[in-house]
């Protein structure tokens, strides 16, 4: 793998060319007429794109926490603003999947988008390119360009291709979205001129800031974080952009957008801003805690399948960030290897969901009950993202829950009951809601078919298009779950080197 990275094609660009050509892919759709080329077009960029990203992971240097497929020019000299990409083992991983996500979403989106196909195809790959950017930009210049370029795609993705209130949630999510922005730019000038003037994330990450300043920048990144995550009581933004979002949307939403403020507390707020961090990392637990319960309990009062799977994000957050907030190896590493599975695992429910609609055009879990005798290979399907979703041994999700909970064990043991009360209440929503769609409702003593939950139509179980979808979350959700320590094993030099950052002896 090594030997391809290093083929003249590539030279040192593989990952200029694995941010940018989804954005040369969108560039090429606006000459296309023909849907049909258009999506397949699409596809193609997608794929291509997620082949290339491949060769990052499987030629990582796991000795090492340095930066790696490094690209620095010098952009706007008089600015000391460089165009200057990288990875490490914490950013690599998402690389990987935000490359992954995108060509899943364009088989989502093949027949479920059916008006304006060529101008939703290049809303998904410039903000597919914007994500990846947000992940290897190493100039914080560059990564603020990154961060808003994908608000305005987003945003049309929800308010031209979403549900019957779309132009509300849309305007909601740009509010929310652009005031954490805002926050997040002024807290960038300000480093900018406490650094003596330069955007270089590594340089800024090696100074030492005074506890004032500290606290001041921190609570604003930690606003515009926060409303990403999306952090109780940051949070109100994410059920009705779900609901109303398309498919892709959601999968999204859920795989890549959420994990973009956890991936800035872990950029930015704990090596910048160390002793500001651990200042407000009891409120910010609290916070976890409450979104841990009360996004679960909401999402198990829930009939409409896709905010249940939405509120149940609020939830599965609540406890990466309550990791995170633990500044401990175990936790750390527990919340990074959470936020790469809930990108899978929710991204594959919201998946499930699309499929069923498109088929029933109704969410409401009332309306189902059926899905096993008319769908088995689609109800089998969701029983294993089911599973992986509540933390099964041998999923990818029961790995970041043990290192989760080791480390609240290990710093705090009364927050076990909070997390045991979030697991508990997460088995009760998932496996009511596959019950509720693959079985009838309960009927004296034992679950019954009924006949009054019939499909009124008929309904077909997955095609091959949407098999080739599923597979991608399948072979992650097996292979995270059977073999963790391959995706650990990434990360465990830069997690070190995060908390020598932080003052904390590397483990």
């Amino acid at each position: 793998m090594r030997e391809l990275l290093s083929l003249p094609v590539f030279g040192d660009h593989i990952l200029s060319v694995v941010v940018f050509l989804p954005l040369l892919g969108a560039f090429i759709l606006l000459f296309l007429k023909n849907e049909s080329r258009v999506r397949w077009t699409a596809l193609f960029f997608a794929v291509v794109d997620f082949i290339l990203a491949i060769p990052l992971v499987v030629g990582f240097d796991r000795t090492t926490h340095a930066m790696q497929f490094v690209e620095r020019y010098e952009w706007i000299p008089s600015f000391h603003i460089d165009y200057y990409l990288g990875v490490d083992g914490i950013s690599v991983l998402f690389v990987f999947l935000t490359a992954l996500i995108g060509w899943v979403c364009v088989l989502a989106s093949w027949t479920a988008i059916e008006k304006k196909v060529k101008e939703f195809m290049i809303a998904l790959l410039v903000i597919q390119s914007a994500m990846l950017g947000v992940f290897s930009a190493l100039d914080f210049f560059l990564f603020y360009i990154f961060w808003e370029a994908m608000l305005i795609p987003m945003y049309l993705m929800i308010g031209v291709w979403g549900g019957p209130n779309r132009v509300y949630s849309a305007f909601k999510f740009f509010l929310y979205t652009f005031a954490g922005s805002i926050l997040m730019l002024v807290g960038m000038i300000a480093l900018y001129f406490e650094a003596g003037g330069t955007f270089d994330i590594p340089a800024l990450m090696a100074r030492d800031y005074a506890f004032g300043f500290q606290v001041f920048v921190f609570a604003l990144f930690f606003i515009a974080f926060a409303i990403k995550v999306p952090m109780f009581p940051f949070h109100t933004w994410l059920p009705d952009a779900h609901v109303e979002a398309p498919t892709a949307g959601s999968i999204i939403l859920a795989g890549v957008l959420l994990k973009m403020g956890t991936y800035g507390f872990l950029r930015f707020s704990f090596p910048m801003f160390p002793d500001a961090a651990r200042f407000f990392a009891t409120p910010v637990i609290i916070l976890s805690i409450i979104a841990i319960i009360y996004g679960a309990f909401l999402a198990l009062a829930q009939d409409d399948m896709k905010k249940l799977v939405a509120y149940s994000s609020v939830s599965h957050m609540g406890f990466i960030t309550l990791a995170l907030f633990l500044f401990s190896k175990n936790g750390i590493e527990g919340g990074i290897i959470q936020m790469f599975n809930h990108g899978i695992t929710t991204g594959a429910l919201f998946l499930c969901v699309g499929i069923i609609y498109e088929r029933t055009h109704t969410r409401d879990l009332r309306r189902y009950g059926w899905a096993m005798r008319y769908t088995p290979f689609y109800a089998g399907v969701l029983f294993i993202f089911t599973l992986a979703s509540v933390g099964f041994p041998g999923t990818n999700g029961f790995i970041g829950e043990i290192l989760i909970m080791l480390s609240v064990y290990e710093s705090y043991k009364p927050y076990v009951l909070a997390l045991v009360v979030g697991i508990m209440t997460g088995v009760a929503y998932m496996v009511w809601m596959y019950l509720r769609v693959s079985f009838v409702g309960w009927s004296g003593a034992k679950w019954a078919y009924g006949e009054d939950v019939r499909p009124r139509e008929r309904v077909w179980d997955i095609n091959l298009r949407e098999v080739v979808a599923i597979l991608a979350f399948l072979a992650l959700v097996a292979l995270v779950g059977l073999q963790p320590e391959g995706f650990l094993a990434i990360m465990h030099r830069s997690v070190g080197h995060l908390l020598a950052q932080m003052g904390r002896a590397s483990m």
